[in-house]
């Protein structure tokens, strides 16, 4: 049981008791929903009809034999239909149902906040070849979109969410809590899957009525909110904003460092403005609304950031325990947070305002870097630019950022020298059919790798997520041609192989007898075999039209027939 009543989410591959098929008025399957407490159940809008007189929901994994079906109708104004904006992103889709007859309490669960990329998920929906339910499993992609909406990647393309898994509870499989719904699945122009759903604080922010029945930690810390004084005009320091929401949409840098002064109200009212925006729940209509009249790029998506934390007064132990909550890694034969975050293949967004405040920022500083070899992204605020701040740029920016570049020149390296030279052997080797030139891209590579050495050493180098882009983008092209030529060589041996043979069986069948045209089809599908590079279409043909002969001639009666 579920603190606050209820089960677990998906603690077992049973049919969860908590999910609900829904019936629209004409008896069709419209959708799913999540049973929240004994009246009410949790859907999307477009599951129901808000004008309709009543739904009915089945509880299919109720106890028993039987599937109970209770009529439902939408619970007051609890009902948030889709809305898409001037970019056509869409918002909303919720809607809360209040059913005629309770359920037990057992059967109901809490929806519970969790950082969630990627993670492994499953839902149980109601799809038309499964109408008794099924699970779907998929992974957390990331947010998408600035209602804070989640893109899910089916594990299998059978698994993406279809008509039917409207409204279903998203279960993650690590912890069996259920941390968000489905909305959708759709299939793009390039044949990729993808599901959607709305993650609980995204829910609770649509219908706060829904908020009793989540559990997790808030996001955001109580002194990191924005108040109703940050909203002076005078009080936003726009290119700091812009930097902010910049890092927040995930700008390819992983950490990020900064100093705010306690006695800095502008950038103090700008930083709690960005956390405030980029968090699902916070979110709210009035709050982006405002937001919208200021300067461009100083609004960041929600969904920004998984968690941010103010380190004032606090341990590094008190919040690794905080993280580890938030990444759900529950305690396990008495390990500590440290241990089960370094452990952990999650990551998250993580806010850290005031390091240079914690009771022991060298312990905070060295969990932080756990979480960055890890993955995990960073906005590191500082409250002085001490010696607290010097240590995390070296260890957390400089050291990293420098054995980055390292590995990427080592890369191109690899890229310009020995990978360079297989594919020019391999086009010595063969005719290149189908491989068109890369002298484009190794310039390209030669000209990273030369800006990489000339900045080697320098605070401020190169871009180099995009140097990294497009290293294995001309590795991966370079890898493919060498492959196709591969290919080429493979069937210029087999063809080698084949006119030896054929060769032998002729010297033998004739015992040595010269044939000068038969022996100029030999010598030509030999000379073209042995030319370098040999062009293996011509050579084919050639070869073709010798062992053709030889079958010919030895299909006469009394003789064999030579090898295929």
């Amino acid at each position: 049981m579920a603190a606050g009543g209820g089960v677990r989410a998906a603690s077992s591959m049973e049919t969860p008791s908590w999910a609900v098929r829904i019936r629209g008025a004409d008896g069709e399957i419209a959708g799913a929903g999540i049973l929240l407490s004994p009246d009410q159940v949790l859907t999307c809008a477009h599951v129901v009809d808000r004008a309709a007189a009543r739904v009915t929901a089945e509880f299919v994994g109720a106890a028993g034999h039987r599937v109970p079906a209770v009529a439902a109708r939408v619970d007051g104004d609890a009902y948030v239909p889709e809305t898409q904006d001037a970019d056509g992103d869409p918002s909303g889709d919720v809607a809360l149902l209040r059913l005629e007859r309770p359920r037990p309490v057992e059967e109901a669960v809490r929806l519970h906040r969790l950082s969630a990329p990627g993670r492994a998920v499953r839902m149980y929906g109601f799809p038309y070849d499964h109408n008794g339910g099924i699970w779907f499993r998929a992974t957390v992609v990331g947010s998408c979109g600035r209602d804070g909406q989640v893109q899910l990647s089916p594990t299998s393309p059978g698994e993406l969410a279809s008509p039917g898994c409207s409204g279903a509870g998203v279960a993650d499989s690590a912890t069996g809590e259920v941390i968000g719904m489905v909305l959708t699945g759709q299939k793009d122009t390039h044949g990729n899957r993808f599901s959607f759903m709305s993650p609980a604080e995204t829910i609770v922010r649509h219908l706060p009525r829904v908020e009793p029945y989540l559990e997790g930690p808030a996001a955001v810390d109580d002194r990191l909110r924005s108040t109703e004084d940050d909203a002076a005009e005078a009080l936003l320091d726009e290119p700091f904003a812009q930097r902010l929401a910049a890092w927040l949409r995930d700008d390819g840098r992983q950490v990020k460092i900064s100093v705010v002064r306690h006695d800095d109200d502008a950038r103090g009212a700008t930083l709690r403005r960005a956390i405030t925006l980029a968090d699902r729940e916070l979110r709210t209509a009035a709050s982006v609304g405002r937001a919208s009249l200021d300067p461009p790029g100083t609004v960041p998506s929600a969904g920004g950031h998984d968690l941010a934390v103010d380190a004032g007064g606090l341990t590094s132990a008190e919040i690794a325990e905080r993280i580890a909550e938030r990444m759900g890694l529950w305690p396990r034969h008495g390990d500590s947070a440290p241990d089960r975050i370094r452990a952990a293949r999650v990551t998250l967004n993580l806010v850290v305002v005031g390091v240079d405040e914690a009771l022991d920022p060298p312990a905070l500083l060295d969990l932080l870097e756990v979480l960055r070899a890890g993955g995990s992204r960073l906005l590191l605020v500082f409250r002085t630019a001490g010696s607290c701040c010097h240590r995390a740029r070296r260890e957390l920016l400089v050291r990293p950022a420098r054995e980055r570049g390292e590995r990427l020149v080592t890369r191109l390296r690899e890229i310009t020298g020995p990978l360079a030279g297989a594919l020019c052997e391999r086009r010595a080797a063969v005719v290149p059919y189908g491989v068109p030139p890369v002298d484009s891209d190794l310039v390209a590579a030669h000209a990273a790798l030369a800006d990489l050495l000339r900045t080697e050493g320098r605070d401020h180098g190169p871009d180099l997520a995009r140097y990294e882009r497009l290293a294995e983008r001309v590795a991966a092209r370079l890898t493919r041609h060498i492959a196709r030529l591969d290919r080429l060589g493979d069937r210029r041996d087999e063809l080698g192989g084949r006119l030896r043979g054929y060769h032998v069986l002729r010297q033998h069948s004739t015992r040595g007898e010269e044939d000068p045209a038969v022996d100029a089809l030999y010598l030509r599908a030999h000379d073209l075999l042995q030319t370098r590079p040999c062009d293996v279409h011509a050579a084919e043909a050639a070869v073709d039209a010798y062992t053709h002969h030889v079958d010919t001639h030895h299909s006469r009666p009394g003789r064999s027939r030579g090898p295929a």
